[in-house]
Parts: C-alpha cells; sequence; structure tokens
C-alpha cells in the first residue's frame, strides 16, 4: 500500500486559547498538511486560512467571561478513500450569537470566510463548548 492510501491525523488537545497558542497550532498543522498531502498553493492557503479562523473565534471568544484563557482542540484526519480532510477545531467554552455588523470591516468575517473556503462548515455549539467541522472534498495524500 503506498503512502497516498494511508489515513493521516493530526490532533492538538488541551491548547490554551489564546492567539499565541493559537498561532504555534496553526504552524504545526500546515507542516503537517505539506508534508502528508498534496495541495496546490491556492487550496493549502484555503484550509489554513478557515483553520486559523476557527482556532482566532476559540482563543478570542470562547472565554470571554472566563478569569482565565481555557482550552482549545483541533483535529485533522485524511480518509485516502473518500479524498477528504475533515478538521474540527473545538472549546469548551460559551457560544456568542453574532453581534450586529461593527464599523470596522475587519471583524465580523470569521465564519463566513470559513464557509467560502471550505467544501462543508458546521458549527455545534451547546452548554459544553462549540465544535467547528470543516470538510474539503478531492483532496490527494502525498506520494
Amino acid at each position: 500500500m503506498s503512502d497516498q492510501q494511508q489515513p493521516a491525523c493530526f490532533a492538538k488537545v488541551g491548547v490554551t486559547a489564546v492567539p499565541e497558542s493559537a498561532a504555534r497550532v496553526r504552524h504545526e498543522f500546515s507542516d503537517w498538511l505539506h508534508s502528508h498531502l498534496m495541495l496546490d498553493s491556492v487550496k493549502a492557503s484555503d484550509v489554513l486560512l478557515a483553520v486559523n479562523e476557527a482556532l482566532a473565534n476559540a482563543a478570542e471568544f470562547a472565554y470571554l467571561s472566563s478569569s482565565r484563557p481555557g482550552v482549545m482542540h483541533l483535529r485533522a484526519d485524511y480518509d485516502p478513500t473518500a479524498a477528504v480532510l475533515t478538521v474540527t477545531v473545538a472549546d469548551q467554552g460559551i457560544w456568542r450569537s453574532a453581534r450586529p455588523p461593527t464599523n470596522d470591516p475587519a471583524r465580523g468575517r470569521g465564519i463566513p470566510l470559513m464557509r467560502a473556503l471550505s467544501d462543508h462548515a458546521i458549527i455545534d455549539s451547546s452548554p459544553v463548548g462549540t465544535e467547528v467541522r470543516l470538510q474539503w472534498d478531492h483532496i490527494s495524500g502525498s506520494l
């Protein structure tokens, strides 16, 4: 069986939900992505930007009402049989409904961006946290 047919997984569990940790995890995920999957530069950028948005949202918003940062988790699974990459970012914080638009054009774009950059984006929120599942179809494994 060639490497292309092997499933691949990346996981970071219990990461402190702060911007510095989100940046570190994004970098580690980027290294994994480039070493395990054959993506053109546009698709790789799409995946990394969408995952970055999910991590940034967890780091910035999930624990706003807490005195200390909580944790976030990232898991990526590549299924070579289905040619699907699924990335899940989860936290144990509190979901906040969308606020009215602000005058800051850089705010409020994360969720629409994740949806636009992935083939499927599902956001599940509950009293025990939020889970963002992003999926990309027609993905090839590395050689």
